[in-house]
């Protein structure tokens, strides 16, 4: 398992930077987060700055039917189009605003805000300023991702060594 994180995240040093300026941010809001080693991800594109998040992972209990995990997104990085075909998701934002698209419908969602993500919507979202935000949802399942851009499905696959769902 060790091997599919690592091929999913962003190289040393660039990991490490951006590890650097989360913290900072984190120090500046006054929060901490779990003691876990956060995943670093540009979904295989190169532009970490622009497509891109930072992950720390609470839970992910596949037996017992749920996860948790924090979201860190620099302001204008989005997380790319994607849907889950099971999994439902809700967002909390705890710090900052994140501009979420849904189905073609955009929000601008604010601290303390929440949305409920039923399976099957194709949403992205993109930080308005530097954001937290805290995801609970049904397990996180690798071959649940369902990207809308066949670069980001293709490194998915290939990072995770494990087929994808054909998500037409």
């Amino acid at each position: 398992m060790t091997d599919q994180i690592d091929n999913m995240q962003l190289a040393e040093p660039a990991r490490r930077e951006a590890l650097r300026r989360v913290a900072e941010q984190l120090r500046n809001w006054g929060l901490s987060m779990p003691s876990v080693d956060p995943l670093v991800m540009d979904f295989g594109q190169g532009n970490f700055d622009g497509i891109g998040l930072v992950e720390y992972w609470i839970a992910n209990e596949v037996t017992v039917g749920y996860c948790g995990k924090y979201l860190f997104l620099f302001n204008d990085q989005q997380c790319p189009f994607h849907s889950h075909q099971d999994k439902h998701e809700t967002f909390f934002v705890v710090k900052g605003e994140v501009r979420m698209v849904v189905d073609s419908k955009e929000q601008i969602m604010k601290e303390g805000d929440v949305l409920a993500m039923p399976a099957g919507n194709v949403h992205s979202f993109t930080g308005i300023g530097n954001t937290l935000i805290l995801e609970l949802s049904t397990p996180c399942l690798v071959d649940d991702n369902c990207f809308q851009e066949p670069g980001i499905a293709k490194w998915l696959t290939q990072a995770k060594s494990v087929a994808t769902r054909d998500c037409r």
